[in-house]
């Protein structure tokens, strides 16, 4: 007797869009107050997926296919909250007093679906057709797969659920101790090296450990080179003979010098990393294609390998450019650019495609190499403002009228916000897809929940954005109070399109960085022919550009990874062991980034005032406490897990 065939599960349920959109408002608006208090954002689509395993097992039917759309959606929403990173250079730069509802949605939402559209074609290059490791991807797959499977009472997934919660605990308790000022959780010292200085850094950061296990070793090593080539070479030489106190020099420098170098860097790689990747991504649209005309001439794809068919994609993309046009338009309305505007918006509406496509391809291979809440989005920002502002001298020059110069800035700001979203979203999508790919889901039905994710995300930033703004302000801003919101990236990223269009930029920064770009480069190309050790050398850019205190812990982290893989290798179940490895470092970054939302919303509900703890009375005791603590979590955390894995 024939048997009926297994019915696909459910995927795309209006339950779980209705869930991903209630867990979009409270991840957007931690994002967005996170990201501009100290210019950090925190993946999302990990928590995102425990809440939704601990929202949905009391219905009938839920599924982990379903539950990784309720990620999927949250993880888009909330990663386009990083969109902060340019649009308050708007009030900084005096061209908004706030943010205008629509058109600041429309701005994340276009972006955004842009974003998504040009990633659709990357997912077969990039996802499918590559050994990137995708950090928070696999973590969430893992913690959806030991969701679904643990209760069904096989060892395995038990111990596995066990070790998911043991790593997480871990993390939250001591990001816990932390607010409560128990521990430290952040070490710095600045000093002085004869005329020069420099500095030692670290934040006591149980995700930054689980994510350098997750990367592996080659890209640990290569970040710590950058940040030795930073903070050992950079500092010291652009710091000698400057007088002033050792505190301020070093911030200053790091601000002001060094990043600015690390962008160079990142640019120089990211460009050399699309020239690499640009075949498989030319074999990914012609897959699409062919996919589109096997579908259209009757085949049969597996659900596992269905993306939104390639004219869809075109016809999503095209549908785009009137809106952007108006929008653009509209917002120049009075200023230079209406001097010419078929010429500047036809030019600007090209950029945004051109520079959108390359973009999208690079977010997505950074976020696969180190995970999307390591990877340098605002080093792209920042090559993104300056492409838009160099097309601006271009055709107007160095305007004398302070006006009009400032006008073009605003333009540029404008028109990078855009870009930024696509770039926000690239650098989540494919990580999500990733997850995608290792539970089993059809592409299609996650490209459409992205879709949703960005609309949800969109009507929710300019609400929170005029919140913040109103409640706080932001620092340089006019009427900021005490407690102003310092937003570091849209100040930067600000500061810039003043350089260029005012014309006082220091090229020589950037060039610089380029050029340690390229030296990186023939390294690594000769140690990937001689077969040996890589240093990928967006990695080292990563490494230059974001502070000591987010990268020293990734390359322990990886060192850490590889001792526990090494010694896994020898277990009686070497694939079971190593698999706990990646459980463990995956409860690392669940606990730490649950606790975050959670401390983020106790920040909010106190109207900003961050709780104060113990106070400085016990200040040094927490900055000796909290290595001896962090240490021994970790060992034992380790030790522990190495034992389930028996």
């Amino acid at each position: 007797m024939a048997t009926a065939p297994t019915r696909p599960l459910a995927e795309l349920t209006l339950r779980g869009v209705i869930l991903g959109a209630l867990i979009t408002v409270l991840f957007t608006a931690a994002n967005v107050y996170l990201g501009l208090k100290i210019g950090l954002t925190f993946a999302t689509s990990i928590p995102a997926a425990v809440i939704s395993m601990a929202s949905l097992r009391f219905f009938k039917g839920a599924n982990i296919l379903e539950n990784n759309i309720v990620q999927t959606i949250a993880s888009a929403a909330g990663t386009l909250a990083a969109i902060i990173f340019v649009l308050p250079g708007l009030i900084l730069v005096g061209w908004w007093q706030g943010f205008p509802f629509w058109t600041t949605a429309f701005v994340c939402a276009l972006g955004g679906i842009l974003g998504v559209m040009f990633s659709v074609p990357l997912r077969r290059a990039l996802v499918t057709g590559s050994d990137l490791p995708y950090p928070e991807g696999v973590a969430a797959a893992e913690v959806l797969k030991v969701g679904s499977e643990g209760a069904d009472g096989d060892t395995e997934n038990a111990r596995g659920l066990r070790v998911i919660i043991l790593g997480a605990l871990v993390s939250a308790g001591f990001a816990l101790l932390a607010a409560a000022r128990l521990v430290a959780a952040e070490a710095a010292r600045n000093f002085k090296i004869g005329a020069s200085a420099t500095g030692v850094s670290a934040s006591f950061s149980m995700a930054l450990i689980g994510v350098g296990h997750l990367v592996g070793i080659s890209v640990g090593a290569a970040m710590f080179v950058g940040m030795l080539i930073a903070w050992a070479g950079l500092m010291p030489y652009l710091t000698a003979g400057l007088p002033g106190d050792v505190d301020a020099i070093v911030g200053s420098v790091f601000r002001s010098d060094v990043r600015f170098i690390g962008a160079g860097t990142i640019g120089i790689a990211a460009i050399w990393s699309l020239v690499r990747i640009l075949g498989p991504i030319i074999g990914g649209i012609r897959s699409a294609m062919a996919a589109s005309r096997a579908r259209a001439g009757g085949s049969v794809l597996e659900l596992t390998e269905r993306d939104l068919p390639i004219g869809i994609v075109g016809g999503a993309i095209l549908l785009t450019l009137p809106p952007i046009a108006w929008l653009l338009y509209s917002f120049s309305a009075g200023g230079p650019v209406h001097d010419y505007p078929l010429a500047v918006i036809g030019g600007t509406l090209a950029y945004v495609l051109v520079i959108g496509v390359l973009i999208a391809a690079v977010c997505g291979y950074m976020a696969g190499l180190i995970g999307a809440s390591n990877s340098p989005v605002s080093g792209v920002g920042i090559l993104a403002v300056l492409g838009a502002s160099l097309l601006l001298v271009a055709v107007f020059g160095h305007d004398a009228d302070p006006a009009r110069t400032n006008a073009l800035i605003a333009y540029a700001l404008f028109t990078t916000a855009i870009v930024f979203s696509i770039a926000t979203i690239s650098n989540d999508n494919l990580q999500d897809l990733k997850t995608g790919q290792l539970v089993g889901a059809t592409p299609w039905k996650q490209q459409v929940a992205l879709v949703i994710g960005v609309l949800f995300g969109s009507l929710v930033i300019p609400l929170v954005l005029n919140l913040l703004k109103d409640s706080f302000g932001f620092v340089g801003m006019p009427g900021a109070g005490p407690n102003a919101l310092s937003a570091p990236q849209a100040a930067l990223i600000s500061s810039l399109a003043k350089g260029v269009l005012g014309g006082d930029l220091n090229w020589n920064l950037l060039g610089f960085g380029a050029l340690i770009g390229a030296v990186v480069i023939v390294i690594d190309e000769l140690l990937g022919r001689s077969g040996k050790f890589r240093l990928p050398p967006l990695a080292v850019g990563m490494g230059i550009y974001l502070p000591m205190s987010l990268t020293l812990l990734i390359p322990i982290g990886a060192l850490i990874g590889h001792w526990y893989e090494r010694r896994a290798a020898r277990a009686a179940n070497p694939e079971f062991a190593q698999r706990m490895g990646v459980l463990a470092a995956t409860g690392l970054i669940v606990g730490e980034s649950l606790f975050g939302v959670g401390y983020a919303g106790v920040i909010a509900a106190r109207s900003g005032q961050v709780p104060g703890g113990v106070g400085e009375r016990f200040a040094s005791i927490a900055e000796l406490a909290a290595p001896i603590v962090f240490v021994l979590l970790i060992v034992w955390l380790y030790r522990r897990t190495a034992a389930l894995a028996r």
